[in-house]
Formats: C-alpha cells, structure tokens, sequence
C-alpha cells in the first residue's frame, strides 16, 4: 500500500481509503457486525489506514462499530479516523444540524462517544448548509485542533468559493488550515475537475474522492433493458428517491459503463478495479474511498492499483465520460485562449509528478498528495 500526505500536512494515509457507510443495516442494506469486522480487518491486513465514517451513517452505528474495531485490535495510533458533521438527528431542534459553533461542538462530543477515543484525526463539514458564514466553521475548527479533540479539519460538498474563502481566512488569519476537500468524483461525475482540482492544487488541499464507482454503476452490476435496469442493490432501491448522487440512469451514462466493460475486458480487470484506478490516478487526488458489504467485493477493490491503464486506453475512458463545458468554462479552453496572445504559445510551467518515496525496510511507500 502506497502512503500520499494529506494536502499540505504531515499526515501519511493511503491512497484507499476505506468508506465504512456499510457498516451496520440499519437503513435495509449494509453489513451487519461480523462482515463489518471481516472488511475491517482485511483492509488493515492489505496495509490500509485511512478509514471514512460520519455520524448520520447508519444511525451512528458506523461510528460504534468502528470504534469497537479499533478498540478491539489496538489499532487506533496505526490508523487514521475521518467523521463527519452536519445532518441532524433530532427532529424539532434546529441547533442539532447545521454547520453553526453550536453545533459542531456538540457533534465532536457525541462522535467521539461513539467513536470511543479522545481525538478525531480529520473532522469534516459533511455539507455546506448555505447559512454559516466560513469564519465560523474555521475559528470552530481552529478551537478543536487547539483543544486536541481534532488533529486536521476539512470539508465536503461545499462550493469551491466557500472553499477557497475559508482556506483564505485560515492562512490569513492564522487557523487550522482545510487539508483535504471531500468530494464525488467518478468516470461519471467529473464536473469537479473545472473548478477543484485547481483549487486544490493552488491553495493546498488534497481531494478525497467518495463514490468511485458511482454507487455501484461502474462495477457492472446494472445493465439497462427493455424495463429500465436489471440489477439490484442501493443505487437501484435509491434511484428514484431524490437525490440527484443516486440519479445514475442515463443514456450517457450507460455509453460510459460499455466502454469501460470494453477497456476492462482487454485488461483481464474488472471494471470496479479499472474505475477506481483512474479516478485515483487523477490530478490532485490524495485519496479514494472504497466501501463494500461483502468481503470479496473489498478484496477486489484493495487490488485496483496493482497495475496501470495504457495511455491509448485511458485516452478511451477519458473521451467517453469529458463532462460537457458550459459558460464561464468555454473562455478558457485553448481555443479561446490563444486570442490573448497574438497566436504566441503560452503556458504555464510544467507540474512535476513524483513517484512515491519508498522508505527502506518499511514496505512504506510516500509521496505528497501535491504532486500527484
């Protein structure tokens, strides 16, 4: 397992990270205890670190079950613990969700309940809830690092401008500065790549991706037909549910999911593996989140990047899933741009792509999440 430092810090993790929605069944699909310990253990055994829970998930069993884990294996200095905030739970109180003082300092309280430890590793704004203004989750932020309840902070699902006016405010105002933006990234939701992959190359924050396999889309388990899709599981239980992440369906996306069953054929890989390769491979990606509820769906993922994809057939996966460029983005396509300067060549200076740093004798592979 390869380690990549998360943003502009000195935090190791790998670059898969493991999603623990799945653990517990309590929303009708899931893993119950037992194969939640069975995915755990297997994704420390591969090397893995970086684990993703959220105090919505699952009732806020993800966060006990995990907890449990860690507590039973003595893993907790080894790994690194994510969770997240701002869904409520309490119906009727308007104070129990959000992204106010208030409640970010009783969410931290109830996670590390559950969590059964003293500090979060990365504590995360789940999303953005259009009222807070950024001083505030920032200086919040900066408290809890202070405090030591919170080693790192981060974000998700926020706009970019939100997130560059508080990556600003904590570098001019001396706070706790974001070290990673989490965010759906996929052969079939690539919208972030107009705006976020800048910004996190420019301001310091690595991307973490949810969703590599668009909820199951790009493993090949759905197939459109005559009476829409055949398959089961979460994204067709959700497809019509109303949120627009399960909205997978489309016409554009069923080309999407052929040519990727094509380009995984010629590889001998399966499409889950080849998905996630890509998108980990992607600029400014630190790392990606896989989750599974059945122990060989997490042991195929764990083996995504084991290899590489050729060129010519990156290219193929590249060409099928280009998001469609709307206003303002269609001024800065090259086209456009060789207007400013009189037909001359111009660009800016090449990025250098390290290769992870291997560390002798450690089986350790790092690398800063800035040059990837």
């Amino acid at each position: 397992m390869d380690y990549y430092t998360l943003g502009n810090t000195g935090l190791k993790v790998s670059r898969l990270a493991l999603g623990t929605m799945t653990f517990g069944n309590d929303w009708g699909w899931g893993a119950d205890e037992a194969n939640a310990r069975q995915l755990f253990d297997a994704y420390l055994e591969a090397g893995g670190n970086f684990i993703d829970t959220a105090d919505l998930y699952t009732n806020g069993n993800s966060e006990r079950l995990l907890g449990q884990f860690v507590k039973e294996t003595g893993s907790r200095d080894r790994v690194v613990i994510t969770t997240k905030f701002t869904y409520n739970a309490e119906p009727g109180n308007p104070n129990a969700g959000g992204n106010g003082r208030k409640n970010i300092l009783r969410a931290v309280e109830g996670s590390l309940q559950r969590l059964g430890t003293d500090y979060i590793d990365v504590y995360m704004l789940h999303t953005w809830d259009r009222m807070t203004p950024a001083q505030e989750v920032m200086r919040t932020f900066d408290d809890l690092v202070r405090s030591g309840k919170v080693r790192h902070v981060a974000l998700s699902n926020a706009p970019a401008w939100y997130v560059a006016r508080a990556q600003t405010l904590a570098g001019e105002r001396h706070l706790e500065p974001i070290c990673t933006v989490q965010l759906e990234y996929s052969l079939v939701e690539r919208h972030i790549e107009f705006e976020y992959v800048s910004l996190a190359q420019h301001l310091g924050t690595g991307i973490m991706v949810w969703s590599p396999l668009a909820s199951g889309l790009l493993s090949g388990k759905y197939k459109p037909s005559q009476a829409g899709v055949e398959g089961s599981g979460r994204l067709a239980q959700l497809a019509n549910s109303g949120n627009p992440a399960f909205d997978k369906f489309t016409k554009e996306n069923w080309a999407i999911v052929a040519e990727l069953e094509t380009v995984a054929k010629e590889l001998d890989r399966s499409m889950a593996q080849v998905a996630i390769n890509w998108i980990a491979n992607r600029p400014s990606v630190a790392s990606v989140i896989i989750g599974a509820t059945k122990l060989y769906q997490l042991q195929d993922n764990l083996a995504a990047l084991e290899f590489e994809i050729p060129a010519e057939l990156q290219q193929r996966l590249d060409e099928i899933s280009r998001p469609q460029i709307h206003f303002p983005y269609t001024f800065f396509e090259p086209s456009t741009q060789g207007m400013f300067y009189g037909g001359a060549t111009v660009g800016n200076k090449p990025t250098s792509y390290s290769q992870p740093i291997v560390v002798e004798g450690s089986g350790m592979a790092i690398a800063t999440a800035s040059d990837s």
